[in-house]
């Protein structure tokens, strides 16, 4: 008996140590696996992998890895972690592996053929990644199957039939935001206990198949952004237990299926533009779970029925691009639970409910591009949590509510292309939170009020085409828009209006708007000014000097001296200057023997002699004898010895100007020149006297003359 008992023991301890052992090859086994799809990731920049080591156990220490009561890897769950790299077909050995999730990551290429050996999968989610290829079709082999997200990659072709031939426990479907084409399997129908499919944002075309909701349980359909087409409101009819319609942007058209709304368990009905046409018919049974209701931009006509209020539970309502009349049913502000009221571009008349006041929660308001007429109700700002409100292109009258301040959480304020009149309240300097605002296009009077430069957030203002007037506020944000914000209002001015304020105003004077001035422009203007006052210093000064010039005209004679034995003078011209000398050629004939005269020596030089002569009348004047040319060597010796000149001292010299002096004695000196052919003639020499008289003198033609100079006055 003990021996028996031992034997059992035996057996006992050594069926532990195998089920111990096998345990530790599995997951050394499953370890290696694991590493080999580590080996596929070339990028995990939240290192989410770093704990994936040889030395680690991965069913304790890998993240994202969990492992059944056995010990074998039974969940991969990496979403959102960025990986970049390949799917490793090493996975398929995970034989216990029920989930895989590796969404939100960017893994390439297809899934690996080799995943269709992993028969006890039951949850595939790879969506958010760059998957590509055509939908494989062995994953419909997968009879576990009940999860299989693909959406959000790059598949592209039609959807096999074959994902769906052994559907029968799929739960759910998504292969939305790909390129897939064709039409919808009606295989599909096959997945007898799916609950819902998104095969949304697609290319998909075709008719909706009638044998779709022949699934019992589907609840979840949304085909959104395809192109689809055909009647649907009696393929729908037999859908009776959905609770998620979502067909909009299509091209469906006849009726809409308004059935659906008195289905116990609807809560999303999404229409929208489609080619819908007809009434909004009357919704006497309007499921109580129902929050989103939406047919915008179809070719509805007819009013807005008052049963719409049986709709207790709406959130959202949208009814805009449509064709539809009549007014805005009051009944609609019994609707207390509605976030969002879109009724805008209708044909929609009469006057804004004043009960929508007392729709606290509502969050968006658009009612823009209707026929309203009236005022705006005071309690709309009773709707304190109001985010977005937009009543423009309508002919709304009256002024603008006050008591908008209470909508503090206000982002998007549009009045314009209305008929409002008044002031603009400055308690819209309240609304911090506005990021829009447009008024333009009224009757709105008075002045911008500086309050409106507390709204720091705005990235839109417009207040044009109004009857504004005085200064604009120069606060920042006012200013940061330019004048296409503000003009046509006759009445405003300032920055950044190009039209400057007056005092009659009220304000200071605001000059024009001008482009910034660039450093070379400066530069240029201040050089541009220098010139202009140097030319005006030298007109004054050329008025002074013609001024002085006709106050002592110059008077040029020639005198050819007598020609005597017992002189040594070079015969020469004689040239004076004096409004008061003689003028007669028989006077000068006289004066001149006085050059013969050493009695009337005065001084002397080492280019001339100067002697002192008399005329009839008792004039008398000093005359400069120059001495050949030959002894100037340089302009410079001329000009020394004509400043000596200037600093003579004498009872019998006259005041000269220096310039004109040069000049005639540079004459005089061509004038004694020893070579006859070098001489002028009479009428070149007054012709030159005549310049320089005038101030305009030129060279000789054909002299020897040295440059003019410009000075200071001399005595000679």
């Amino acid at each position: 008996m003990i021996k028996f008992q031992k034997s059992r023991l035996f057996v006992f301890c050594f069926l532990c140590f195998t089920s111990l052992q096998f345990i530790s090859v599995s997951t050394v086994t499953e370890k290696e696996i694991l590493i080999q799809f580590k080996g596929n990731i070339s990028t995990d920049p939240h290192n989410s992998l770093n704990s994936w080591t040889l030395s680690g156990n991965p069913c304790y220490n890998y993240s994202g890895v969990f492992c059944n009561s056995e010990g074998n890897v039974e969940k991969i769950v990496l979403w959102n972690t960025s990986l970049v790299g390949v799917l490793s077909s090493a996975l398929a050995g995970l034989k216990s592996l029920r989930i895989l999730t590796l969404y939100g990551n960017q893994f390439s290429g297809n899934i690996p053929d080799d995943y269709g050996e992993i028969t006890t999968l039951w949850k595939i989610n790879l969506s958010s990644n760059a998957l590509s290829g055509s939908i494989p079709e062995f994953l419909g082999d997968l009879g576990s199957l009940r999860f299989l997200d693909l959406s959000r990659n790059g598949y592209s072709g039609e959807i096999p039939s074959a994902l769906f031939k052994n559907c029968y426990k799929t739960r759910f479907v998504s292969l939305s935001h790909n390129n897939l084409s064709g039409s919808i399997p009606v295989s599909l129908a096959n997945c007898s206990n799916l609950i819902g499919f998104d095969f949304s944002y697609n290319n998909l075309i075709g008719e909706f198949p009638q044998e779709l909701c022949e699934m019992p349980i589907l609840a979840y359909l949304s085909l959104r952004s395809n192109s689809l087409n055909g009647i649907l409101k009696e393929k729908i009819s037999g859908c009776q237990s959905l609770e998620h319609l979502d067909v909009g942007s299509n091209m469906f058209r006849g009726s809409i299926p308004f059935g659906v709304l008195g289905l116990q368990n609807i809560s999303y009905f999404n229409l929208s533009y489609n080619g819908f046409q007809g009434e909004i018919s009357a919704l006497g049974n309007c499921g109580t779970g129902l929050s989103i209701f939406d047919v915008s931009g179809n070719e509805l006509d007819g009013e807005i029925p008052s049963s719409i209020a049986n709709c207790k539970n709406l959130r959202y309502l949208e009814l805009g691009f449509n064709r539809l009349n009549g007014s805005i049913p009051v009944e609609i502000a019994s609707l207390v639970n509605l976030n969002v009221i879109i009724l805008c571009n209708n044909s929609i008349e009469g006057s804004i409910p004043a009960g929508l006041g007392g729709i606290e929660q509502l969050a968006i308001l658009d009612l823009h591009n209707l026929k309203l007429v009236g005022e705006m109700p005071n309690d709309i700002s009773k709707c304190r949590f109001l985010l977005e409100l937009d009543v423009s292109g309508n002919a709304l009258q009256g002024e603008i509510p006050s008591n908008l301040y209470n909508m503090t959480y206000l982002d998007f304020l549009d009045l314009h292309q209305n008929q409002l009149r008044g002031s603009i309240p400055s308690s819209l300097g309240n609304l911090t939170r506005l990021r829009y605002l447009d008024l333009s296009h009224n009757s709105v009077s008075g002045s911008i009020p500086s309050s409106l430069g507390n709204l720091t957030q705005l990235t839109y203002f417009n207040v044009s085409y109004n009857k504004l007037s005085g200064a604009i506020p120069q606060a920042a944000v006012i200013q940061s828009f330019n004048y296409t914000a503000y003009f046509h209002n006759a009445g405003l001015c300032g920055l950044p209006l190009d039209t400057p304020c007056s005092s009659t105003n009220g304000t200071t004077s605001l000059s024009k708007k001008k482009p910034k001035l660039t450093v070379s422009a400066i530069v240029a203007i201040v050089a541009a000014c220098v010139i202009l006052i140097g030319v005006c210093v030298i007109a004054v000064m050329n008025i002074r000097t013609q001024k002085r010039r006709r106050d002592d005209e110059t008077m040029a004679v020639e005198s050819t001296p007598l020609s005597s034995m017992q002189s040594s003078i070079i015969i020469g011209k004689l040239v004076l200057f004096s409004k008061t000398l003689p003028s007669r050629y028989e006077d000068w004939e006289a004066g001149t023997k006085a050059l013969l005269d050493k009695e009337c020596l005065i001084g002397g030089g080492s280019i001339g002699t100067v002697y002192k002569t008399s005329f009839e009348g008792g004039i008398s004047i000093a005359v400069k004898k120059l001495e050949t040319l030959g002894r100037l060597r340089s302009q410079e010796e001329f000009e020394h010895e004509i400043g000596r000149l200037g600093n003579i001292r004498h009872p019998n010299l006259v005041a000269f100007q220096e310039n004109e002096l040069i000049q005639v004695m540079k004459l005089g000196l061509i004038c004694t020149s020893e070579i006859p052919s070098r001489r002028p003639s009479m009428a070149e020499a007054v012709q030159v006297l005549e310049s320089i008289r005038s101030g305009s003198v030129s060279r000789l033609a054909g002299s020897d003359s040295f440059g003019l100079v410009v000075g200071r006055d001399v005595i000679i």
